[in-house]
Parts: C-alpha cells; sequence; structure tokens
C-alpha cells in the first residue's frame, strides 16, 4: 500500500466525543491502541475511513477523527466493499463484534474475506451480546448460560479464524485486549497487508461475561496458556520459554525441550507466508491441552478485490474505443416501444 507516509500522533485520530462504554470494557483498550496503530501506518486522516455496524463495539466511529460510518445490524463489511471499490486509495477499518459478523452479518463477512477486498476487519470477541443485555452469541461456548439460554446453549460455536480461513482468508491475526503491544502489531501488520485482513481482538465484557478470557488472559497464566507467533521464529512459549510446539504425526503438540529426547532443534519455526493454510488452520484452532495462538498467524499475498475489479475496467477501456451516450444507446440492438 502507497500510505504517502507522514508524522501523525495518536491524537491527531481522537474525536471531541465522549467515550460511552462501559468503564473497565475492553473496548477501551481496543479503540487507544488503533488511535495509535493508525498513526504509526501513517495514513492522513482524510484518507482513511471508519465503518461499523451494530453492537458495543460498533459505537467507534465516533470516536475516530476520521471518515466515518455507524451503518447497520451486519451490513458493515457490505458497505465498506462498496467505500473501497468506489475509492481505492482510502485506508478503510471494519469494526465490528462477534455477534454483529458472524451471525446477521456472517454471508457479508465471509464474502468480503473470499473476495479479498482491502479490508483492515477488527472483530471484537467477547462471546456475548452486551449491547442488547446478555444474550448468548455465534462465539459462545455449547452450554453457555445466558438470559436467552438459562439452561445452557444446545449449539456449537463459530471459532473466528476456522471461518476466516475456511474463506480463503490471507490474513488473520489474535490479540488480547489487555496485551496492547501484540495488539498495536497485528494491527499494523493489517494495515500493511493487501487483502481483507482479520483481527481477533479476545475483548472482556465486564457487564454481561466478565472473565471469559480469565483462562489465558489473565498474566499470570498467560506465558503458559498463550504462544506469540513471530514470522521465521520457533514457536516457544513458556513462562520459563522451554516450552516449544511440534508435529506428533499429523498433530501439534506442546513438549518441553531437554526433555523426552525433544531439542530446540525440534521445534517448529513459523511461517506466516506459507501459502498452504494447513498448518496455519491447526495453529488457529489450538486450545484445550495447547496454547491459544496469538500475533499474526497467516499473512499471504494476492491481489485484492478492488484492483482486479479496477484493472478489468482498464482492460475493457483499452479495447474498446470511446463512444457517445447517442453510440451506446444506439450501436448495438435496440428497440423502440410505440
Amino acid at each position: 500500500m502507497d500510505t504517502n507516509m507522514c508524522k501523525l500522533e495518536a491524537k491527531d485520530f481522537k474525536s471531541d466525543q465522549y467515550v460511552r462504554w462501559c468503564p473497565g470494557c475492553g473496548d477501551h483498550a481496543v479503540l487507544a491502541v488503533l488511535h495509535k496503530a493508525m498513526a504509526e501506518v501513517g495514513i492522513p486522516t482524510h484518507r482513511t475511513a471508519v465503518i461499523s455496524g451494530i453492537g458495543c463495539s460498533s459505537r467507534l466511529p465516533y470516536y475516530m477523527n476520521t471518515y466515518g460510518f455507524h451503518t447497520i445490524h451486519g451490513r458493515a463489511a457490505a458497505i465498506a466493499t462498496g467505500v473501497k471499490t468506489a475509492n481505492p486509495d482510502l485506508s478503510v477499518w471494519v469494526i465490528s463484534g462477534d455477534g454483529d459478523s458472524l451471525a446477521i452479518g456472517g454471508n457479508h463477512f465471509i464474502h468480503a474475506i473470499r473476495r479479498n477486498v482491502n479490508l483492515n476487519i477488527i472483530l471484537f470477541n467477547n462471546r456475548i451480546y452486551g449491547l442488547t443485555k446478555g444474550q448468548y452469541s455465534p462465539t459462545s461456548d455449547r452450554g453457555f448460560i445466558s438470559k436467552s439460554s438459562p439452561y445452557g446453549t444446545v449449539e456449537d460455536p463459530f471459532i473466528p479464524a476456522e471461518l476466516c480461513l475456511g474463506a480463503r482468508g490471507k490474513f488473520f491475526a489474535r490479540a488480547i485486549d489487555v496485551d496492547m503491544k501484540n495488539l498495536q502489531y497485528c494491527m499494523q501488520e493489517s494495515a500493511k497487508h493487501e487483502g481483507a485482513s482479520v483481527v481477533e481482538v479476545l475483548v472482556n465484557c465486564v457487564i454481561f461475561n466478565d472473565g471469559i478470557h480469565r483462562s489465558y488472559a489473565m498474566k499470570d497464566v498467560r506465558d503458559d496458556r498463550t504462544i506469540m507467533l513471530q514470522h521465521g521464529e520457533k514457536m516457544i512459549f513458556g513462562k520459563d520459554r522451554n516450552k516449544g510446539l511440534v508435529l506428533d504425526g499429523l498433530k501439534l503438540k506442546a513438549v518441553t525441550i531437554g526433555e523426552d529426547g525433544y531439542t530446540i532443534d525440534d521445534v517448529l519455526v513459523h511461517d506466516a507466508h506459507e501459502p498452504d493454510v494447513t498448518m496455519h488452520n491447526m495453529l488457529a484452532m489450538m486450545g484445550g491441552e495447547l496454547p491459544i495462538a496469538l500475533g499474526v498467524i497467516r499473512d499471504v499475498q494476492d491481489i485484492s478485490y478492488e484492483k482486479a475489479v479496477h484493472q478489468q475496467i482498464a482492460d475493457v477501456q483499452a479495447k474498446k474505443s470511446q463512444r457517445t451516450l447517442e453510440e451506446l444507446l444506439l450501436t448495438d440492438s435496440y428497440w423502440e416501444v410505440k
């Protein structure tokens, strides 16, 4: 992307609006990091558009000193596709929640990814409907008790990474709201990527789903329950940096380096640019006995939708001579209605 880099600060992207999120909500951290990330990327505010759907997270465009559009439920990706296709020079960000993008907006979400529209999609995942006061969402676990499932849900959840990669996604990253350093890195890498990019942010809802990410997000367990992936580096994790991921047949396995015959040479190296999605899918789906993967999991370049559209228009125009409106209307077959 030609960013026309200029010196910007986080405050340049802040609006003068009061931020209407609950105190302690993880959305505050995402907003603060987004301001910093946009400043680091260096695309001016007048060349940036932030599009959202409906939900707590979708209030975010009001807090940006950029172009913005607070659209309707589930339609942010569709409207953002139109914005980007009509004006490819804009840096377009989509702000959406797990309910907004994966339920009513699921169709638009997967097709924006499949088409590879150059959008930066920030998916706030708190595994609950917060704005409508605590119903279970498409990412809530089976058995989850909520106002709309008082005896527990009987559905299996979507895993955003699985959905994204299944839709032929070229970029997927994951971050936790309390790890602002990794979150900013993921956002900046998303902005650099040409094509649809999804950054899933594991956000805490302090009112309706407090602590849902506690088992791996808390500082005292995070080193052992998560793994920070870096392209070209060994997949090592743990408080003592002595654990790693290896292949055990066709599955990933967590081992302790120096035990059971495993050495550092056995630990896998992360390749975010590998076109084959198999390893990226395995990493993105980890959990349970394996650590949750954070950072940029997949980053593969391909032509973006809007570039392909404009290239097609240019190719067709080059093959056909320019004609007046009258010629367009009367040259080819037509019918006269009397």
